[in-house]
């Protein structure tokens, strides 16, 4: 009898033992994975950061290709007191007309980007600089606040949906 109880609580204890090192291997295999999830949301802000940086790189050169290039195939534009425009060929004709109405000077800074999937990331951010409204010749400062979505399209990201204003 007495060797039955020894083996029951050797055989307890090592469960126990062995228990503590799954927890343990558990932990560390969580550890692994919320360091990769930060390293992965740190990626996907700077990919995003960079294709935003395109973007406005298009805005002051009057680049129409280059814009509608950072869209999605059915991206939409919503600017202030103008119609929006959806797909490649409206948002082609909308920068056709914005850049032909302004010149801007502007530079972005991104406030926060919120990843909804690991394919679609909320980006809200504010630009500032200036404008040439061509027809006049008159020069002012531009302040706006952005709300971008952006969609990762064949392994890039792009403007999914597009909507400014100015904070004033």
């Amino acid at each position: 009898m007495i060797k039955a109880m020894v083996a029951a609580v050797f055989f307890f204890m090592l469960l126990a033992c062995q228990n503590e090192t799954n927890q343990r291997n558990d932990y560390a295999h969580i550890s692994k994975l919320e360091n990769s999830t930060v390293m992965n949301k740190q990626t996907i802000k700077a990919e995003i950061e960079d294709a935003l940086t395109i973007y406005f790189e298009a805005l002051n050169k009057s680049n129409v290709e280059q814009a509608v290039g950072q869209y999605t195939a059915d991206g939409i534009f919503m600017p202030t007191g103008v119609p929006t425009a959806t797909g490649t060929h409206e948002l082609t004709i909308a920068y056709q007309n914005v850049f032909k109405a302004i010149l801007l000077n502007v530079s972005f800074k991104m406030e926060e980007a919120v990843i909804l999937e690991d394919s679609v990331v909320f980006v809200r951010t504010q630009s500032n600089g200036s404008q040439l409204i061509r027809a006049s010749g008159q020069k002012s400062n531009e302040l706006n606040r952005e709300f971008f979505l952006m969609k990762k399209e064949n392994n890039k990201w792009k403007i999914a949906r597009y909507m400014f204003n100015q904070p004033k």
